[in-house]
């Protein structure tokens, strides 16, 4: 991952469930809507091969990640199959301790502030808040207060409406998920709306007046 590339465009797709032969169609549909950065969720069949997959035909258009990352096995086929970020959906600390001595981007999710500020000083990229919309963009605002250092992605609930509230209140990226790949454009191959979602959400993010919060470390 180009830590300074994501920090010009903060928001990535989270693909889960996705079939092979999708696979191409779904990745030109979303490099052309504008999107730069995506992650294969680990709980996806055949993830590691789609990852490895993915990398070759994105041509540089797309950074691939894995997501889902639950451990040193997730993590190793994740890696060997060119992955160059991780996300996980808690903080999974041998993973989290590989991924920084490596050099490796890896973001842990947390929800409470203890749980944000475990994963913070465990050396994460960026901490995701998951799920962001049990608790909305004020939550983000009331953790940054005492946490300002602290580098927030929400995850779970943003859309093209509200991710400006999420920016504003202290967030520093966003991503989205199965409101965009939903199961059933998968299966019906129905890519041209998938990538008017995504571009929705890339116009929206074109218009939210910079900048952004530091979307990672230096």
């Amino acid at each position: 991952m180009d830590r300074a590339a994501f920090k010009r465009s903060p928001i990535f797709g989270i693909l889960r469930g996705v079939e092979p032969g999708a696979l191409e169609p779904l990745l030109a549909a979303v490099a052309s809507a504008g999107l730069k950065t995506l992650e294969i969720a680990m709980n996806t069949a055949a993830a590691a091969q789609l990852i490895r997959r993915a990398a070759a035909l994105s041509r540089g258009r797309l950074t691939i990640g894995a997501g889902t990352v639950l451990g040193m096995e997730d993590l190793r086929a994740a890696l060997d199959a060119g992955a160059t970020f991780v996300v996980m959906p808690v903080l999974v600390e041998d993973v989290m301790a590989y991924c920084v001595k490596h050099g490796v981007p890896a973001f842990p999710g947390a929800l409470t502030p203890t749980e944000i500020y475990r994963a913070w000083r465990a050396g994460a990229t960026m901490v995701k808040v998951f799920p962001s919309d049990l608790l909305g963009p004020a939550y983000f605002k009331a953790v940054k207060a005492p946490l300002q250092e602290v580098e927030l992605l929400a995850c779970g609930g943003v859309t093209p409406d509200n991710m400006g509230a999420y920016f504003e209140n202290g967030a520093s990226a966003v991503s989205f998920g199965a409101r965009v790949f939903k199961k059933e454009w998968l299966a019906q191959g129905d890519f041209a709306s998938i990538g008017l979602c995504v571009k929705a959400y890339m116009d929206r993010m074109e218009r939210i007046a910079p900048p952004f919060p530091s979307a990672t470390k230096p």
